[in-house]
């Protein structure tokens, strides 16, 4: 009884350490979904002020505003790109770590730009205005430059797996119509008998009247002549076997001699 107080209370205290892990992940996610919100909330309203700014104020104050505008876009931009890209393309994580450094300076003068939107003397804005221009214009063209190797590196990718993805479809298509390509089915020709030479049959005279024996003496005169001639090759076959005797069986009757009475 003990032993089963014992495992319901272990249950109980793993099931309380569960739940109170799952609240703790769901509230940090709560909050980090919170947090993001804020944050892209204030970008934008800080984006739109900068915006009005750049077209309202003129001189150096509507300048800095500017300046601060481009320099936010493109550095979002880089690190939207490069982030997305770095999923799929494990070279990226080092472009990504050189951004991180660029990233720096970039919040440096755009904290330093922050700071001099208030400044009263326009005139000293004016003069320290190009030096700050050069600045965030070489941050921009690094941060831009990180961009496009991005984009044309994943549209290099996308272009090779087409042309891959091309080539073997239209092998595929050509397999399927290979019936447009294929030569008609021809059948052989039977084979025509070969002509046999005359190997000199020689067939029975039936014998005639007042010749027959005279032409046998002269067929066997002739056919020793031949073979002589011929030195002593053997002479012609028959062309017809003659029929030969049938075998007599015990069971079969024999002819009786017919009566003479």
């Amino acid at each position: 009884m003990e032993a089963v107080i014992a495992v319901v209370a272990l249950f109980f205290v793993l099931f309380v350490v569960l739940g109170a892990y799952a609240t703790v992940k769901a509230v940090g996610a709560a909050k980090r979904g919170v947090d993001r919100t804020i944050t892209q909330a204030k970008r934008t309203v800080e984006d739109t002020t900068l915006r009005a700014r750049s077209l309202a104020q003129p001189g150096p104050a509507g300048q800095l505003a500017d300046l601060r505008l481009k320099l936010r876009t493109s550095m979002r931009s880089t690190q939207e790109a490069l982030r997305a890209g770095v999923g799929e393309d494990e070279s990226l994580k080092e472009s990504l770590a050189l951004f991180e450094q660029l990233s720096k300076h970039g919040r440096e003068l755009d904290d330093e730009l922050r700071r001099l939107e208030p400044e009263p003397d326009r005139a000293k804005l004016a003069q320290r205005l190009p030096a700050l221009r050069e600045r965030a214009e070489r941050i921009i063209e690094s941060s831009d430059s990180l961009r496009w190797a991005a984009h044309d590196r994943a549209r290099k990718f996308a272009e090779d797996d087409l042309d891959t993805l091309s080539a073997q479809i239209d092998v595929e298509a050509g397999a399927l119509r290979h019936w447009t390509t294929e030569p008609a089915a021809v059948w052989p020709e039977a084979p025509k008998p070969e002509p046999t030479a005359s190997t000199g049959q020689t067939w029975q005279d039936t014998p005639e009247a007042g010749g027959g024996a005279s032409r046998g003496v002269e067929s066997g005169a002739g056919t020793s002549r031949n073979g002589e001639s011929r030195g002593g090759q053997e002479p012609p076959r028959p062309a017809i076997t003659p029929p030969s005797a049938r075998p007599t069986y015990p069971w079969q009757k024999k002819h009786r001699p017919e009566s003479t009475t």
